[in-house]
């Protein structure tokens, strides 16, 4: 997430767990049947947050069901995931966020890495506060007037400051230079992983706090709290592409899948079906709800999903 180039939500294995991406990286497991002779197999890249997973849920459902594949998923974050996938450790992933200088370095120069299309969500990353705040307080939807309310915003652990709350260190994010740049009277303090970030906004959300997050869509967690976007500066190209001095808002970004090379033009059945998988949000926010809220295993919700949509994922198939 998703834009500046460092890295960046139970899980669809053993090796992922629903706590983002505070778990370790997981580059070095390839799959136990990587190469094996005569084997269909296919290993997921899965990130840390929950709409990364039911995308992998989904996929590897039907890729083991309808294909008859046997299917390992491996979590890493979002910029060793590209090495990974060059290297051959992965063969897939499904939500890419935006990192152009690694698909310059793998698609453009090495082409160890091809494009797999659009995943068909569009995500968008912003600041948020809850709406129940917002309906009170309208001007605070502008960032001209967050110092106003950086008093209100205010934890033990932000200090003197207004807290805004991001997830991972490892998430893609402007906000600290963002912060710096507006002159913004706000401390960036960091949850550790979307799990916690979400655990912290429920529990302001049941308290009726008020608070400042970098957040983003979509995401599953707007049905339970709902949130409005703070109106950063307007976003142009090439506006964050110094990440020191970056002013405007994030991009809206169509997310993208992206092939190992070489398993793009011998993959098989495999290869065909990941590069038709395309969904909506309102796909991926059906999947992601099932497992972080009702918390259902993955696979179970990939098979409830996949029993009410068949129209949808059968155009998927070679």
């Amino acid at each position: 997430m998703r834009r500046r180039t460092t890295t960046m939500m139970a899980g669809v294995s053993a090796l992922v767990l629903l706590t983002g991406c505070g778990a370790a990286d997981m580059t070095r497991q390839t799959s136990p049947f990587a190469n094996a002779r005569g084997a269909r197999t296919v290993t997921l890249s899965v990130q840390s947050w929950v709409g990364a997973q039911a995308n992998v849920a989904v996929a590897r459902y039907l890729l083991e069901r309808e294909l008859g594949y046997r299917v390992d998923t491996v979590q890493v974050d979002e910029v060793p995931a590209w090495d990974a996938l060059s290297q051959g450790r992965v063969d897939a992933i499904l939500e890419d966020w935006g990192h152009p200088e690694q698909e310059q370095r793998y698609v453009g120069e090495k082409k160890t890495i091809a494009p797999g299309g659009d995943l068909g969500v569009t995500g968008h990353i912003g600041w948020f506060v809850p709406t129940y705040f917002a309906k009170r307080h309208p001007d605070v939807t502008d960032w001209k007037n967050l110092d106003k309310y950086a008093e209100r915003f205010r934890t033990p652990e932000s200090g003197g400051k207004g807290q805004l709350m991001d997830g991972s260190p490892s998430y893609v994010t402007n906000d600290e230079a963002l912060v710096k740049n507006l002159k913004l009277d706000y401390r960036v303090v960091f949850a550790g992983s979307e799990a916690a970030q979400i655990t912290q906004i429920e529990q302001f959300a049941e308290e009726r706090k008020p608070f400042l997050t970098y957040w983003y869509t979509p995401q599953w967690l707007f049905e339970k709290v709902p949130m409005t976007e703070v109106k950063l500066p307007a976003y142009e190209e090439g506006c964050d592409a110094d990440p020191a001095k970056v002013a405007c808002a994030y991009p809206v970004t169509p997310l993208q899948k992206y092939l190992n090379a070489d398993f793009a033009r011998k993959g098989g059945d495999a290869a065909a079906f990941l590069k038709k998988f395309r969904w909506t949000t309102e796909d991926q926010n059906e999947v992601s709800l099932m497992i972080a809220e009702q918390k259902l295993p993955p696979g179970e919700a990939a098979k409830k999903w996949v029993d009410g949509h068949e129209s949808v994922w059968r155009k998927w198939l070679p």
